[in-house]
């Protein structure tokens, strides 16, 4: 018969929650699939002995003493497909990663290769296993015997201060009340629910509870198997973590640096709630899982709450923070005009308001955008909200775009309103001539900019006439107000502006848009252009490269199609992905897309301002939005994701589904460019109740990472109507790796109490060239199949020889790099890690195979020498040979890399500067070359990419010897904390080993 083991929280379902019951389950037995090396898979029932000294199977022709394994022989227990005979072709389909683990025992380091019915299977044996080796030669406690744990007394002591009258008893409604205080988050019917059951089994009813149920209960409802799971691979007595087990976690998994003793110690103070465990610096499983659900442990990374990016760039290199509509709460037509839209989207960071002024009933102006004249909002009281609110989310400019619909004596008062408001912060001053870039948001920090129309200079009279905006007639149509027809031939309309509201522009002079050659010879840089979201949809399209360009001198608004009248959203990243500043967003509607504005903007202190990436900003660049794979110089990533668990899941909002249980799923997806978007799915976790376990990995190339953004969205299967439970968007950047809960939120933005998923998230360099593969080593390529990235020929031959000097310097830097990464990926492989584990986890898996054996080989580090050579002294088994043989062939191309990157990278920047140096005199050249027409088109983006190549290539070269030090560092600090170091003493400083190369000019 089949047994199997369950994480879910059914009632009826058995859970785990102590290695007890892994061992106890162990005891029992249950059928795995044993894999041979000829990738043929038996079905065994395999059981640990009642002393725990082995682990046998059956039925078998081996006789019953050579179809075991000892226990003191395992050297390691390896979850997933880590071992070559799991990653063989012939499986790799057949069975999921997370129903896969490994037994590497005996002095030859054999390996027994197993498949679980379920994930909860294997966490359960490898949990076990794992116990049982960590305590060596000594007997393990049988479960249940012994003194009580940590935990069990921190309960008990819970319980007792309950116990008022001293009874030894408590009420059951205190006794649910204490849990659902314990564990915010938890069902009350869920508590109550437990409770029953227990008193039912034990044959105790009645309206009090003594210790040892609650105790029971507790550990039931509150111990969640993931994270226990967790613990035990990183406690070295597999019931809490000390403070050496929590450096270890937080340095190897969470990847952070610079951690001490001291950090730990303060962690286990402030988590753990246990007197004991407080005092004895000891943090166990509740107060790890309540470090895990932290603001101290959020995916979200701490850096980017604060503004971390330079903003002393011109204003047109940042993303703008834009609102459309802002002060309607519903939808463009009937929506009721709102006046708290306006303190709503500044408190979000909004940096650019848009106001449309009509003649108001009494004289003064009024904004207005829904049909119903009962509904319009006095402009100065607008100006008023503006005013206070202004500068309570950011300190950066506030840009207000007046689109003017009223007469020309209205339109004074509302430029006396504004100056009389808003005073000083008012922006007034003239450009600067000379310039030919924005000022900065730093410089203009704390001040309010006006954007809109302006007289011509020729105009002396105290109104005149411009041209007009396309933006809010259709409205005007609606309200029967559009009595200036355009005219005949279909020029702009003309309208009346007043001098005084004509002075108010300075830095944003709105100007009618009329192709790119005109605005590249003629367009002054305080002039920018609105477009309509069909407009720049058709240039994004056609002539992407060109688009970009324009914006990096230019600032461009883009403003919703007037056919979106139940104001729904464009999507952002459309224009985003050509550089354009400001997408205006109707705020008050949520989905998708506010969504991923809402998540976009979060990333730099919320201050309404992004720095966009490099690649768009630098003056002479090769860009294309709608490239449909890596871009020259820009380090592809690959982000391994795994979606664990979820917790609390609400309902979802308005749902007619079946009973009070979700059957949720996970949807992971990338927004970016093209090459990017991406979706992948969980496996629906049926009946699981609030808390599912999905346990499953997904896989996402990204080609720009600076312009991705991760949407984890949570939806019911079993629905009928609304199927939408949660969401949560998080820029690329911002993702912190390692295990981390995602705070989910609701479909209009806010924080959904206690609700969570568990992840882990892991973020590798994309190896060699092509697409990423599914097990992300796409670099482990022969020479011959190399993709080297080239220089492109111009035409112009005094340029093409320039850049055929940097051939060479090319074909270097990639295979010194390239060698490395293949390097890396073969020693992490057997060390069976997956090419996210750090170099340290690797240093530290070797050593405890070394550590847990009788007879093991010795094998130490020598950290005297700058690149450590890992020495055996006698006879080793065949897989530590390959193993060091892998880490040999690492630290020697570490080794060239790093003694030969200054020399490549510099031939690299001399080719780019000797490139740069023709710039200025290009159109020259192109001239006397007489290029025109699609050749002088083919030209310019081939000395655009050439430029781009050689610096991308430079970088990545810079960054290249930055981790292979990096790398370094990492063996002598592991090879000192593990113990199979020697001669440590000499080992080097991490600031002198990650010394970086000088960053490149942009």
């Amino acid at each position: 018969k089949k047994k199997t083991v369950s994480f879910s929280s059914m009632p009826n379902d058995r859970k785990i929650n102590s290695t007890a019951a892994c061992i106890s389950l162990m005891l029992e037995g249950c059928e795995l699939k044993k894999v041979r090396s000829n990738s043929r898979m038996y079905s065994r029932f395999f059981v640990l002995d009642a002393d725990m000294r082995s682990v046998r199977w059956e039925p078998s022709k081996k006789d019953s003493e050579k179809a075991k394994i000892e226990i003191k022989s395992v050297k390691e227990v390896r979850v997933g497909k880590k071992t070559p005979v799991l990653r063989s072709n012939g499986l790799s389909d057949q069975f999921p990663d997370e129903c896969a683990f490994s037994i590497i025992y005996g002095d030859n380091y054999e390996s027994l290769d197993l498949v679980a019915s379920s994930a909860d299977v294997v966490s359960a044996w490898v949990m076990g296993l794992r116990y049982l080796v960590s305590y060596g030669k000594h007997s393990p406690e049988a479960p249940g015997t012994g003194h009580p744990s940590l935990r069990t007394s921190w309960i008990s002591s819970v319980f007792d201060l309950a116990d008022l009258e001293k009874s030894g008893r408590i009420p059951v409604s205190r006794a649910v009340q204490l849990i659902k205080a314990l564990n915010p988050g938890m069902k009350t019917s869920t508590i109550e629910l437990k409770f029953k059951e227990l008193q039912k089994a034990s044959e105790r009813p009645g309206a009090e509870v003594a210790c040892d149920l609650f105790v029971e209960a507790y550990c039931e409802l509150c111990t969640r198997p993931e994270i226990f799971f967790l613990l035990v691979q990183f406690s070295s007595n597999k019931e809490y973590l000390g403070v050496k087990d929590l450096l270890m976690f937080l340095e190897v998994e969470q990847g952070m640096e610079g951690v001490t003793e001291e950090k730990c110690l303060e962690i286990v103070s402030k988590y753990e709630p246990s007197k004991e465990g407080r005092e004895k610096g000891y943090l166990a499983i509740d107060g790890f899982t309540r470090y895990l659900l932290s603001a101290d442990c959020s995916i979200f990374d701490p850096q980017h709450r604060k503004v971390c990016q330079d903003m002393a760039q011109p204003l047109s290199h940042y993303y703008i923070s834009s609102a459309h509509s802002a002060c309607l709460l519903e939808d463009n037509f009937w929506g009721r005009s709102d006046i708290s839209g306006y303190i709503s989207a500044l408190g979000l960071g909004c940096r650019s308001i848009e106001l449309v002024l009509w003649d108001g009933p009494e004289g003064e102006p009024v904004v207005y955008t829904s049909p119903s004249a009962a509904s319009c909002v006095p402009f100065r009281a607008v100006v008023g909200l503006i005013d206070q609110h202004a500068f309570t989310a950011s300190a950066y400019p506030l840009i207000l775009c007046l689109v003017v619909r009223c007469s020309a004596p209205q339109q004074r008062l509302a430029a006396q309103c504004l100056r009389k408001t808003l005073g000083e912060k008012l922006y007034l001053e003239p450009p600067n001539p000379v310039a030919s870039y924005l000022p900065s948001p730093e410089e203009l920090k704390g001040r309010i900019l006006i954007k809109g129309k302006k007289l011509p200079p020729t105009c002396e009279d105290s109104e005149g006439e411009v041209s007009d905006e396309e933006e809010g007639w259709e409205l005007a149509r609606r309200l029967g107000q559009e009595d200036r027809e355009a005219p005949e031939g279909g020029g702009l309309r003309r309208v009346r502006l007043s001098r005084e509201l004509s002075e108010l522009v300075s830095l944003c002079q709105a100007v009618p848009f009329q192709d790119f050659e005109s605005s590249r010879r003629g367009q002054r840089y305080w002039e920018m252009c609105s477009f309509s979201e069909v407009e720049a949809g058709r240039f994004a399209n056609e002539c992407p490269a060109e688009l970009v360009s324009y914006n990096k001198r230019f600032l461009s608004r883009i403003y919703p199609s007037p056919m979106r009248i139940d104001a729904s959203n464009m999507n952002p990243q459309d224009f985003w992905k050509c550089g354009c500043q400001m997408v205006a967003m109707n705020y008050q509607t949520p989905g998708l897309m506010m969504d991923l504005n809402a998540g976009w903007f979060r990333q730099n202190g919320a201050c309404g301002y992004v720095l966009r990436p490099a690649i768009m900003r630098e003056e002479v660049s090769y860009f294309s939005a709608n490239a449909k794979d890596s871009l020259p110089g820009v380090p592809a990533q690959l982000l391994h994701l795994k979606v664990i668990s979820g917790q609390n899941l609400p309902k979802p909002k308005g749902s007619g589904a079946k009973g009070e249980v979700v059957e949720p799923y996970v949807c992971a997806e990338i927004h970016g460019i093209p090459a990017d978007c991406a979706e992948h799915r969980t496996k629906t976790a049926l009946q699981s109740g609030d808390n599912p376990i999905f346990d499953e990995s997904l896989e996402f190339q990204i080609n720009l990472p600076e312009l991705a953004v991760l949407r984890f969205v949570v939806l019911d299967d079993d629905y009928i109507g609304d199927e939408f439970i949660a969401q949560y968007t998080i820029p690329f950047e911002c993702l912190q790796p390692g295990y981390r809960h995602v705070p989910l939120q609701s479909l209009a933005g806010e924080p959904l109490p206690h609700a969570t998923l568990f992840v882990h998230v892991a973020i590798t360099d994309r190896r060699g060239g092509g697409k990423g593969h599914r097990r992300g080593l796409a670099g482990r390529r022969g020479r011959r199949v190399r993709e080297y990235t080239s220089t492109k020929a111009t035409g112009i031959k005094a340029i093409d020889e320039v850049f055929r000097t940097a051939t060479q310097p090319l074909r270097e830097a990639t295979d010194l790099r390239e060698n490395v990464q293949n390097a890396l990926v073969s020693f992490k492989e057997l060390c069976g890690l997956t090419p996210a584990a750090n170099m340290k986890q690797c240093i530290l898996t070797v050593s405890t195979w070394l550590l847990h054996s009788d007879s093991a080989p010795s094998v130490t580090l020598n950290l005297a020498e700058q690149y450590p050579p890992m020495e055996a002294q006698g006879p080793i088994p065949d897989l530590l040979r390959k193993v060091l043989t892998a880490y040999e062939t690492m630290i020697q191309t570490s080794r060239t890399l790093i003694e030969s990157a200054d020399a490549v990278y510099g031939k690299l920047i001399q080719a780019q500067q000797a490139g740069m140096d023709f710039h200025k005199e290009l159109h020259r050249i192109e001239t006397k070359e007489g290029l025109r027409g699609r050749k002088l088109q083919k030209a310019l983006e081939s000395f655009a990419w050439n430029i781009t190549v050689l610096k991308g290539q430079a970088d990545l070269l810079k960054h290249a010897k930055a981790e292979a030090l990096d790398n370094l560092w990492q063996i002598h600090n592991a090879g000192q904390s593990c113990g199979i170091g020697r001669n440590g003493s000499a080992s080097p400083e991490p600031s002198r080993l990650r010394a970086p190369l000088e960053p490149i000019p942009e």
